[in-house]
């Protein structure tokens, strides 16, 4: 009992509790460590990797955005503070380095979350996926070049609409080069998915993503040990170039410095704008993110769209159909290659597979009347998917994947009346708290199950305290404790930093958001419709209620825009409406300008005195109804109300 005491109250790290060293014991027995097949596949084609130099990448401004050997400590053997079977897989993602896939295809992986592949043509070289910032790009395309020559990026390929495929772009090519032909591919929709979901939702996923990726932690054994897709995400410059050649249906094939390509488009899998890419002539396969080694997300703990997985195993079976018989090797933007069509085969199918049993067994059990929570902790997967290493949950968890098919289906209510109107969290845990005895006798029996080993009821309880009396020290105290030792059992990378980063700011405060997608780049490629959009989504609607504000843009060349804000609900048309009455002022500009006016990078005062917008009627409206937007809070509170 004293070392439960001590254990609640005192800061920093701690060691394994018996408990959890016992749990991630038993992983060892559980499944086949002894398989080598994926660090023989992992290493195979290595050329070469940055020298001891160069294992810091640096921004511009000189601040170090990814460290190339930040997981050496992985070398070692697994301690107890992590679960066996994410360190294994942590020690595959962070090797690093160019690697030689098949002919004329390499792929620079463990430079940032994602992997950038590089197709070699006639004159120069296609890239396809070009990471997540531009310095990390960067980095990897020099590395390629070291060992392959000067060759000049002939092409870009984004297989789908997540920033880590397209963000480091800037690295590779330049507007100046696109401008000049070299053509950019993405599936159809990619634009609208890319910008609205790094941009309308944006703060919050970021925020989110500071915990799921675990940025902040420090790189060691009672830290950040991996993210599983990758080891984590890289904070450098993210950009974007828009797309020139759309792909909009399977079959269709283009080529590019002599390099074929025949796409497989795949909308609503992992991403709702994704393809995969058949090499004719190659005899390879890149699955995009459709196919690594791990069990995927289908509600990313960051946030996003849930993902179908029917539709998902239907365009595994898809691409099995079309490609699985003539290809030799298949890779992806994550992870590391399978070579073999009877390994290929077999790789893909058993990917297709753990999607549609997660569907099925989903939809069978909440059809007998199983609660989301209730499936998740009576799902079994089948013994010959558990005993495969790429179907474990490292970044998607079986456990949050059969709540978002839950939830895809039947919403957030489980039907349950009792459910349909609770307290928020705050409200809640004062009355919960008061109901067991008040924090002191809570925080008793909570070390008494600490003890015992009961972690999760402990994040759980305790969680009242830390909601209904934040200030309470020994309640963050213990809390964090909690979600460490859940950290260290974690066979997923992404739950085991959430409760790691909750631990951390629990003691040390928040971390922010170590990397924002909403970056110049990505606003710069929303449509005026986004951008009125972007800026609805801002507006303080009780403080707004009374207001009734009307502006008219009159765009140069377009038909004149017409903002009102009513009711708290801010509305933008276009050009001859039954809303569009006379307005309170009106404003003639060009487009450039007025993205710059709605951006918040130039001011109505300054572009009418600088003879670049013409102002009628009551000049200060425009400034009354930007008044009227609130702002996001990149570091709003998480583990505390």
């Amino acid at each position: 009992m004293a070392e439960a005491t001590k254990s609640a109250t005192s800061t920093g790290p701690k060691p394994a509790e018996p408990a959890v060293a016992a749990g991630n014991a038993a992983v060892r027995e559980r499944f086949p460590f002894d398989d080598s097949q994926d660090f023989d596949d992992a290493k195979r084609g290595f050329i070469g990797t940055a020298d001891e130099t160069e294992t810091e990448v640096r921004g511009s401004d000189g601040r170090g955005v990814w460290g190339l050997e930040a997981y050496g400590f992985l070398d070692r053997e697994c301690p107890e503070t992590a679960n066996p079977s994410l360190w294994r897989q942590s020690r595959l993602v962070a090797q690093h380095g160019l690697y030689e896939v098949t002919d004329s295809i390499y792929q620079v992986r463990g430079f940032d979350l994602s992997n950038m592949t590089l197709v070699e043509g006639e004159q120069g070289v296609l890239v396809i996926d070009p990471l997540l910032t531009a310095d990390t790009a960067a980095a990897a395309i020099a590395l390629y070049r070291r060992h392959r020559g000067e060759r000049p990026v002939t092409g870009v390929v984004y297989t789908h609409s997540h920033v880590d495929h397209f963000g480091g772009v800037r690295g590779v090519v330049s507007q100046e080069d696109v401008d000049g032909g070299v053509p950019v591919f993405a599936p159809d929709g990619f634009l609208d998915h890319a910008v609205s979901e790094n941009v309308y939702a944006g703060t919050a996923m970021n925020r989110r993503a500071a915990f799921m990726y675990g940025a902040a932690l420090p790189k060691n054994e009672r830290g950040g040990i991996g993210a599983g897709l990758g080891q984590t995400t890289s904070t450098g410059t993210v950009g974007l170039i828009r797309p020139t050649v759309d792909v909009t249906a399977t079959g269709q094939s283009e080529t590019v410095d002599g390099i074929r390509m025949v796409f497989h488009l795949t909308p609503g899998t992992e991403a709702p704008a994704e393809l995969n890419i058949h090499f004719p002539g190659r005899a390879a396969l890149c699955m995009a993110e459709n196919a690594t080694h791990n069990l995927h997300n289908l509600l990313t703990l960051r946030g996003a769209q849930v993902r179908n997985p029917h539709v998902w195993a239907h365009y595994l079976t898809e691409a099995i159909a079309l490609f699985a018989g003539s290809v030799d090797v298949a890779f992806a933007s994550h992870h590391w290659p399978v070579w073999g069509r009877e390994r290929v085969l077999t790789f893909l199918s058993e990917q297709r597979d753990v999607y549609a049993y997660l569907h099925d067994q989903t939809l069978r059990m909440l059809n007998q009347g199983l609660t989301p929570l209730e499936i998740a902790e009576t799902i079994e997967m089948p013994p010959a998917l558990e005993r495969a290493w790429h179907t474990h949950g490292y970044y998607g968890s079986v456990s949050h994947n059969v709540k978002a098919v839950y939830q895809h289906y039947l919403g957030w209510f489980d039907g349950n009346p009792a459910h349909l109107w609770e307290h928020p969290p705050a409200e809640a845990a004062k009355r919960y708290v008061d109901f067991m005895g008040g924090p002191e006798n809570v925080l008793r029996r909570a070390r008494e199950s600490f003890a015992a080993g009961d972690f999760r009821w402990v994040a759980q309880v305790v969680n009242h305290v830390v909601f209904a009396a934040p200030d309470n020290a020994e309640a963050r105290a213990l809390q964090a404790d909690a979600l460490e030792q859940l950290g260290y059992g974690s066979e997923n990378g992404t739950w085991r930093n959430f409760y790691l980063t909750g631990a951390l700011e629990l003691r040390e405060g928040s971390v922010g958001t170590p990397t924002s997608t909403v970056a110049p780049d990505m606003l710069a490629a929303l449509t005026l419709d986004q951008l009125f959009d972007s800026l609805a989504i801002r507006v303080d609607g009780p403080r707004s209620w009374h207001a009734d504000i009307t502006v008219r843009f009159n765009v140069h060349g377009a038909d004149p825009v017409n903002l009102r804000l009513h009711n708290g609900v801010m509305v933008h048309t276009t050009g001859a409406t039954p809303e569009a009455s006379e307005p309170d002022a009106e404003v003639t500009l060009n487009e450039a300008d007025l993205r710059a006016l709605l951006l918040g990078t130039a001011d109505l005062d300054g572009l009418a005195s600088q003879g670049r917008a013409d102002v009628t009627g009551d000049a200060g409206t425009f400034t009354e109804l930007l008044g009227h937007l609130g702002s996001p809070d990149p570091g709003f509170a998480v583990v505390t109300p």
